[in-house]
C-alpha cells in the first residue's frame, strides 16, 4: 500500500513537471512579430519638399527680404499681374517658407497629407498666416503633391518697445493638417518584382535565418531564404492582390529573435551608461579610489598701529587638504552577468564617470567581453 502511494506521488510529480514544461514551451519568451523587425523592400515613405509663400501675417513677415519679394512677384504673376520694374514692395505681411511632408507607401492621387511649414527668412511669427498653393517635389524632381491652407502655430512671440522679447516654443514653424493633396503615386514595383524581399531593421545573420525558417514553417513550403544578414527573399506568385495577402500573413508571424550582440553604450556628454544582458566579464579584480583636493581661503584683516600712517590690509591665508578615499577590491568571477556587474559597482558607490573608467579599464584588460561604444 505504501509503495502504491509513493508510486502515485511520483507519477503526479512527473505529470506536473510535464505540464509545466509544456506551458513554458508553448509561451515563447520575448516573441516578436516579423513586422516589428523590419519592412518589405519598396514599401516605404518618400520625403517631399517645396518652397512657398505665407500671406496674411500681422506685420511679422520677412519685410523686404530679396527672395521673399521675388517669390511674391512669382505668385502675383500667376494671376496676370506684373509689378513695374524697380519696385520691390515691403512685404511685412508675407514670409518665405519651406514646406515638408512624407508621402506614405501606396498613397493615391486625392489623398490628403499633413505638412509642416517653416520660415527661412526674417519672419518672427507665422501665426494667422495662409500658405499659397505650393508644389511639393520628390528626390527625382517631380511634383507629387500640392500644398495650401491656413497654418496652426503652437508658438508665440511678443516684443516690447524697449527691445525685450518673450518667445514660447517656435512661432516660426506651423502645421497644416491635411494641407497637401497627392497628385501622383509612387510605383513601388512590388507587384511585378521576381520575389518579395524583407529587410531587417538591424543586420543579424541569425535573425535572418530565423525569419526565413518561421515563414517556411508557417506557410508550409520552402519559399523563404536568407540572402544575407539583412534580407530574406520570398518566392510568391505575381499579382498585387495575392502578394498583399501574403505580406499580411508574413508580418503577423511571431518568433523569438536571437540575443543581441554584447554591447556597452556610454554617453560621454551625460554620463549615461547602458549595458545589455549579453555582456559577460571574465575573472578580474577591480579596485577604485577617489582623490579629493580641497582649498579653503581664510583671509585675515590686518589693522595698522594707532597713530601710524599705515593702511588696513587683507592678509591671505590658504589651507590645502588632500583626501584619498580607497575602496576595497572586488573580484568578478568568470561569466559574471549584468546584475552581478551592477551590484558590484553599486557596492563601491561608483558615479557614472567612475563607471565609465572601470568599464574602459576592464575592456583594456581583456576582461570585458563586449563592444564598448562611446557616443
Amino acid at each position: 500500500m505504501i509503495d502504491t502511494m509513493k508510486t502515485r506521488r511520483v507519477a503526479r510529480r512527473i505529470v506536473q513537471a510535464i505540464c509545466m514544461a509544456a506551458i513554458a514551451w508553448s509561451a515563447p519568451a520575448h516573441a516578436e512579430r516579423i513586422k516589428d523587425m523590419g519592412q518589405f523592400h519598396g514599401v516605404r515613405s518618400n520625403q517631399l519638399t517645396g518652397y512657398g509663400i505665407v500671406v496674411g501675417l500681422a506685420g511679422t513677415g520677412d519685410d523686404s527680404l530679396a527672395y521673399s519679394t521675388q517669390g511674391m512677384k512669382g505668385a502675383i504673376s500667376r494671376f496676370g499681374l506684373t509689378l513695374p520694374p524697380g519696385i520691390n514692395p515691403a512685404l511685412k505681411n508675407t514670409a518665405a517658407v519651406i514646406v515638408t511632408t512624407d508621402l506614405p507607401p501606396f498613397a493615391k492621387p486625392g489623398q490628403r497629407l499633413d505638412i509642416t511649414v517653416s520660415a527661412i527668412g526674417k519672419a518672427k511669427s507665422l501665426r494667422g498666416g495662409t500658405l499659397l498653393l505650393s508644389p511639393l517635389y520628390g528626390a527625382d524632381g517631380q511634383i507629387y503633391a500640392m500644398a495650401q491652407g491656413n497654418l496652426v502655430v503652437g508658438g508665440l512671440g511678443v516684443g516690447a518697445a524697449d527691445g525685450s522679447k518673450v518667445s514660447v516654443n517656435l512661432p516660426s514653424v506651423g502645421r497644416i493638417d491635411g494641407g497637401a493633396s497627392v497628385e501622383r503615386k509612387v510605383e513601388t514595383g512590388f507587384a511585378s518584382a521576381p520575389s518579395l524581399v524583407f529587410n531587417l531593421a538591424e543586420h543579424d545573420v541569425t535573425n535572418a535565418i530565423l525569419v526565413a525558417q518561421a515563414i517556411n514553417d508557417q506557410l508550409g513550403a520552402s519559399i523563404a531564404e536568407a540572402v544575407d544578414g539583412a534580407s530574406i527573399a520570398i518566392q510568391v506568385p505575381p499579382g498585387a492582390v495575392q502578394r498583399i495577402r501574403m505580406m499580411s500573413r508574413i508580418e503577423n508571424i511571431e518568433l523569438t529573435p536571437a540575443q543581441s550582440a554584447a554591447k556597452v553604450i556610454v554617453n560621454a556628454r551625460t554620463g549615461t551608461v547602458v549595458i545589455n544582458g549579453a555582456v559577460r566579464v571574465w575573472p578580474a579584480a577591480v579596485s577604485h579610489g577617489k582623490l579629493t583636493v580641497r582649498i579653503d581661503e581664510n583671509p585675515a584683516v590686518v589693522q595698522p598701529a594707532m597713530f601710524s600712517r599705515g593702511r588696513t590690509a587683507i592678509e591671505a591665508s590658504s589651507n590645502i587638504t588632500i583626501e584619498e578615499q580607497t575602496n576595497p577590491a572586488f573580484i568578478m568571477p568568470k561569466g559574471t552577468n549584468l546584475s552581478d556587474i551592477v551590484n558590484a559597482i553599486n557596492r563601491i558607490g561608483a558615479s557614472p564617470g567612475d563607471l565609465v573608467a572601470i568599464l574602459q579599464a576592464l575592456k583594456q584588460a581583456g576582461a570585458l567581453k563586449a563592444e564598448l561604444v562611446i557616443i
